[in-house]
């Protein structure tokens, strides 16, 4: 991984142009099989980080977060591997230089936008809140690390970036978005209002981030931040799956109509939610485009 600050430009993203992915014929499907097999191997890391820590190797409090994030960065280090191999680049959307800095804004904007996304269902009625009360926040932690880093180099440095290769950035967006919510079908609760929510709400938004500065580093920690602050500090169900352990708990009022306060889903299928992370989306899409990152370089 290059630790050099590879910034967006006017020239365009740099979403991989030589070797495996060179111009010429049938690229989009060579851009096609190459998401494909990339999607399967990190599917696989995704699943060990979210299984191995606690079940393979019964780790407990702080040892669950750091194996998981010693997993997720075992599989950073296989994709830029991988990447090399392939693509004939470093990666650029792992460089390390801006990372503390694009990580530490993430978690502040995935943080605020939840936060804000609970007090809308609160003042509106639709939700009650509970609490404090003692509680570990390690394994939100760890599930905040896993899909924060693995979903986001699955779905953004993947999917999106080689469908952006292969059809460009509409198509990309719309695809990626729309698989992100499809996959979310199988989630505990789960509904087409909650997917459509989730696809619109999140895959949009987190796209945006990527797009915005072409690292992950943001996108990361927003969607980190998003989940950790749903589950442990709200006590909410994330996804759809309810949580073990959290600072407060956060449920739906009787009464409130699903489709207004998300349900058994969660607050991801809640209006507020899909007004706070649409605007969201909406606002940092329009950056990156003035920024010529709808465009991807030669």
């Amino acid at each position: 991984m290059s630790s050099t600050d590879v910034s967006p430009s006017a020239a365009g993203l740099d979403i991989g142009s030589r070797r495996f992915l060179h111009p010429g014929p049938l690229r989009w499907l060579r851009c096609l099989g190459w998401a494909v097999l990339l999607f399967f191997v990190f599917g696989l890391t995704d699943a060990a980080g979210s299984i191995f820590p606690e079940k393979l190797f019964k780790a407990q409090g702080p040892l669950i977060a750091l194996a998981t994030l010693v997993i997720c960065l075992a599989g950073f280090a296989l994709y830029a591997g991988l990447v090399r191999l392939a693509e004939a680049r470093w990666p650029s959307e792992l460089a390390l230089r801006p990372a503390a800095t694009e990580l530490a804004i993430g978690l502040a904007v995935g943080a605020a936008m939840l936060s804000v996304v609970v007090a809308l269902l609160v003042a509106s009625g639709l939700y009650e809140v509970t609490g404090p009360r003692a509680s570990s926040p390690w394994n939100m932690i760890s599930v905040g690390v896993v899909s924060g880093f693995m979903e986001e180099l699955i779905f953004r440095a993947i999917v999106l970036r080689l469908l952006m290769r292969a059809f460009g950035i509409w198509p990309a967006l719309a695809l990626s978005a729309a698989l992100f919510g499809a996959l979310h079908l199988s989630n505990p609760n789960a509904t087409p209002t909650a997917a459509i929510a989730i696809a619109v709400e999140a895959g949009l938004m987190l796209a945006s981030f990527y797009l915005l500065t072409g690292r992950l580093w943001m996108s990361i920690g927003v969607h980190a931040a998003w989940n950790f602050t749903q589950g442990w500090i709200w006590g909410a169900r994330v996804s759809g799956i309810p949580v073990k352990e959290s600072l407060y708990l956060s449920a739906p009022r009787a009464g409130a109509p699903d489709w207004l306060s998300g349900g058994a889903f969660g607050p991801e299928a809640s209006v507020p939610a899909m007004v706070v992370g649409t605007g969201v989306a909406v606002a940092v899409l329009y950056w990156a485009w003035k920024r010529g990152n709808f465009r991807a370089a030669a």
